[in-house]
């Protein structure tokens, strides 16, 4: 069975997207469409911006949804998932795709995203940082002991999480995972404590606009970040994306109930590679590639 998965945040790249926007007019089309309603040329940035402009967060999350997004719309035919997820911002791309939001919505829905995230890291200074070489239970363990806010924000793969909250508390939980043994933990050039309560202001201005946007019956089921089960149910998959915000992106564990579920072959669909990387590494025998327009 096909899984098809879509990046988050960290996987743009100056000139992505250039080839889709030249090739096929669809895609033209619908860069265009985006622009529109964004409200400034996301493709010029996109394209030919420099990498710092395509940093800012208003900027990356639509831009990494426009690729995947597009490129599954180009694909036609020959996308033909059984499963989708997607990690993190991702999980928008992949609502798209599986027809539970249209595009319009989900670009608009991605822009508040963003806009409500930045504002967020704006009322308090937060970070991120990564963990390498631990078991999972000994950074929560480790989390759960330092005073303020820190927690696991994503499950990357088996001795990889990324931890989010306030400043103090991640660089006194970074000290603590090397003395624990983690092979590295080191701060993440991020705006904010992602997938942390502290989120919890940009949950509530995106849970309004979530409320008020049509979620329709997916083609096929999602493995979505909070639960890591296949998802079908439109109210089901809203609460969830609700939550996703302030809750951690379970991605080791939604491969898991993929592969649990008969996926044996994942594709990326957008920029990057990662999360095929991550794949192999939750599960060696799953079968990787990117989405290639032929």
């Amino acid at each position: 069975m096909n899984a098809y998965i879509f990046p988050g945040q960290g996987a743009q790249f100056v000139g992505m997207g250039l080839d889709l926007y030249e090739n096929h007019s669809e895609a033209q089309e619908l860069f265009e469409k985006a622009n529109e309603i964004l409200g400034f040329s996301i493709t010029d940035i996109m394209f030919e911006g420099t990498a710092e402009d395509l940093k800012q967060t208003k900027v990356t999350q639509p831009a990494i949804f426009l690729h995947s997004v597009i490129l599954s719309k180009v694909l036609g035919d020959s996308f033909k998932p059984d499963m989708v997820a997607g990690h993190s911002l991702g999980e928008f791309s992949a609502l798209v795709a599986n027809g539970t939001l249209n595009f319009e919505d989900g670009l608009k829905l991605v822009s508040q995203r963003a806009l409500a995230m930045q504002k967020a890291c704006e009322i308090q200074p937060s970070t991120m940082a990564a963990v390498l070489g631990l078991e999972d239970e000994v950074v929560e363990k480790i989390c759960s002991e330092v005073e303020g806010i820190v927690v696991p924000a994503n499950y990357n793969c088996p001795g990889q999480l990324v931890i989010s909250g306030e400043v103090d508390a991640v660089n006194v939980a970074c000290e603590k995972m090397k003395e624990a043994g983690a092979r590295r933990a080191l701060l993440l050039p991020v705006g904010g404590a992602f997938h942390s309560p502290l989120m919890e202001p940009a949950r509530e201005e995106l849970a309004a606009a979530i409320e008020a946007t049509e979620f329709k019956t997916p083609s096929c089921p999602i493995y979505q970040n909070v639960t890591t089960t296949a998802v079908s149910d439109p109210i089901e998959i809203q609460r969830n994306l609700i939550l996703q915000l302030t809750a951690p992106v379970k991605w080791t564990q939604s491969v898991q109930q993929m592969v649990k579920g008969g996926a044996t072959s994942f594709v990326e669909v957008g920029p990057g590679k990662v999360l095929q990387g991550l794949v192999k590494k939750i599960h060696g025998d799953a079968e990787t590639s990117s989405a290639v327009v032929s």
